[in-house]
């Protein structure tokens, strides 16, 4: 019998995550053959149900008006409800999937196969999947026997989205075998959204980022990045630890727990990739990386990569476009 794979949903306003189609890729790579189907739970979720069946058979909605708020406690005994064990189901890499995720496995009885950023298919019912190890620097290949069940988090950006279209698919509302008998409870409870705080310039609305990171060395050096910038019309973004070094203010920050951005164009400057940079980037744009580590993993998204020190590249880059224009 084919591998049935559920793959949870992140939305936002009604408007489905970037990484909803990047699941329909890696339900591909674990089983060809698996029934593929969406599970979507929130508040008021049909028009993100409709975009989704041009890629899903199956569309599965869990919808109540407390739902609004994901609350992992309460959504993880909700899918324990209607999710048949002996499935797999798949959730991105955020602060919420790997909230739910080591949980739902055990309540599933399956195996937990965390950050998984490629998979080569199953053979004799264990699943070979790909993670990284070392912030990148080796690839590790694990056998995992998801014959009982699997939970899995996929890496954002690991696989390339496949395009919407011929599924034709339908809309199956699960909510009451979801919620019978009352929603799940839990220890905690929503209170509030705090919105980060926009500095002089939004990121999240830039469409041409020039971020820097660790690699610049020093807080002088910026100026450079600045520089290169000016000249691409674009605006200065970094990762976390020049915010941790108070080099530049948290408005400028992308990452998981920084802002999350959607630029055409985003250039990392001294930047090595990790998944919690990398989490902050939707929207597949245009990614240059000028890194001196060859075996930096931001090479393994960038369609552009020079190998180089940032010092001496970047200036050289900044000249030649300015003489361009």
């Amino acid at each position: 019998m084919a591998l049935q794979i559920f793959a949870y949903i992140l939305h936002k306003d009604g408007v489905i995550d970037d990484t909803a189609l990047e699941m329909v890729a890696a339900a591909g790579k674990i089983d060809p053959a698996a029934s593929l189907t969406a599970i979507v739970v929130g508040s008021k979720t049909d028009a993100v149900c409709n975009s989704l069946i041009a890629s899903f058979k199956e569309v599965w909605k869990i919808d109540n008006d407390s739902l609004s708020y994901p609350n992992a406690e309460v959504i993880r005994g909700l899918l324990t409800r209607v999710i048949p064990k002996g499935s797999a189901v798949i959730f991105a890499l955020d602060p919420f999937g790997m909230d739910i995720g080591p949980g739902l496995s055990i309540k599933l009885e399956g195996v937990y196969v965390p950050d998984a950023v490629d998979f080569d298919g199953i053979e004799g019912g264990k699943l070979k999947a790909v993670r990284q190890e070392y912030s990148g620097q080796v690839s590790t290949h694990v056998l995992c026997d998801i014959s009982g069940g699997a939970v899995i988090t996929i890496r954002p950006g690991s696989f390339r989205a496949v395009e919407p279209g011929g599924a034709d698919g339908t809309v199956i509302d699960k909510t009451a075998d979801a919620t019978t008998g009352g929603l799940p409870g839990g220890a905690r409870r929503y209170v509030e959204v705090l919105q980060a705080e926009v500095g002089d310039v939004d990121i999240t609305k830039s469409e041409i980022l020039v971020s820097v990171g660790r690699g610049i060395g020093e807080q002088e050096n910026i100026d450079i990045i600045k520089e290169l910038a000016k000249a691409v019309g674009g605006d200065v973004s970094c990762s976390r630890p020049i915010v941790d070094a108070k080099w530049l203010e948290k408005s400028r920050q992308v990452g998981t727990s920084g802002q999350t951005v959607k630029p055409k164009v985003y250039m990392a400057l001294g930047i090595s990739g990790s998944f919690q940079h990398l989490g902050g980037i939707k929207g597949s744009p245009f990614i240059v990386a000028v890194n001196k580590n060859p075996k930096a993993p931001i090479f393994q998204v960038a369609e552009i990569g020079v190998v180089e020190d940032l010092l001496e590249f970047v200036p050289l880059l900044t000249e030649k476009i300015n003489e361009m224009k």
